[in-house]
C-alpha cells in the first residue's frame, strides 16, 4: 500500500500540538461510505514497559461475515514521550510502516484508539486517517474526554458524547451488560455511521472484531521479539 509523506514527525509537546491544530482542518467528518462495504481493517499497537520497540499490528477483515484476510505486522523504535492527547505522535509511525505492507486495502479502518472525541478533535484515529486517507473509526474502551449519559445495558443501546462545541461520538453497549465502548469518527465518517459500523463488528466480545484481533496480534509480534 503506498502512503505519501504526510508531515515531518515533531519531537516536543508544542511542536506536536501545533501539529494538530494545522492537521486537524483536513479531518473530512461526513460520511463517505457505500452501503456495499465489503472489508475492514482493524489495528492496535503493543510495546514493552521501559522499553521503545514498538510492535504495530493490522488485520483485515471481510464484511459481513469478519473471515480474516490479511494480517500485517511491524517493529519501530519509538523515542516521543507519552503525553495524554498526543498518542498518535507514538504508535502511529509504527502503524504506517505495517500498512506499507498492506496488499489488501480496506474501505474502513478501525482503531483502538480516539477519533473527534480528543480535546483538540484529533485522535490517533483522525489522524490515521488522513495518513491513509481511508475512513477511520476509534474504538475506545475508556473515555478521554466529553460527557454523556450513560447508556442502557442491552446490546446496542448508545448515547450521545457530547463537548461543548457538539456532538463528538457515542458511547455504545456493545453486549448486554458490559461496560459500553466509545466511539467516534476519525475521518470520512459521521457520528451514526461510525456506530453503526463498529457494532456490526462486534461479536460475542466487547471490543469490535477487527481491533480485538488485531490487539492479540500485536501482542504475539510484541511477544516473539
Amino acid at each position: 500500500m503506498h502512503i505519501a509523506d504526510l508531515h515531518p514527525w515533531p519531537e516536543t509537546y508544542p511542536e506536536a500540538a501545533y501539529q494538530q491544530q494545522l492537521l486537524v482542518s483536513g479531518v473530512y467528518p461526513y460520511n463517505v461510505l457505500s452501503d456495499s462495504i465489503s472489508t475492514v481493517a482493524g489495528v492496535d499497537v503493543s510495546y514493552k514497559k521501559h522499553d521503545n520497540s514498538f510492535f504495530a499490528g493490522i488485520v483485515i477483515l471481510s464484511l459481513p461475515d469478519l473471515e480474516v484476510i490479511e494480517e500485517q505486522t511491524a517493529t519501530a523504535t519509538v523515542t516521543f514521550p507519552y503525553i495524554p492527547g498526543l498518542l498518535s505522535f507514538r504508535e502511529l509511525p509504527v502503524l504506517l510502516e505495517a500498512f506499507r505492507k498492506v496488499e489488501t486495502v480496506p474501505d474502513l479502518v478501525l482503531v483502538d484508539g480516539q477519533g473527534l472525541a480528543h480535546p483538540r478533535r484529533f485522535g490517533l484515529a483522525s489522524h490515521l486517517g488522513i495518513w491513509l486517507d481511508l475512513p477511520t473509526i476509534g474504538c475506545a474502551k475508556s473515555r478521554l474526554c466529553g460527557d454523556f449519559d450513560e447508556p442502557g445495558e442491552k446490546k446496542g443501546e448508545c448515547s450521545d458524547l457530547m463537548m461543548l462545541d457538539g456532538r463528538v461520538g457515542q458511547v455504545v453497549r456493545t453486549r448486554d451488560r458490559v461496560k459500553p465502548m466509545f466511539i467516534s469518527p476519525g475521518h470520512k465518517i459521521d457520528v451514526e455511521t461510525a456506530s453503526k459500523l463498529a457494532l456490526q463488528c462486534c461479536t460475542r466480545y466487547r471490543m469490535p472484531e477487527p481491533t480485538r484481533l488485531a490487539h492479540h496480534l500485536a501482542n504475539r509480534a510484541r511477544l516473539a521479539g
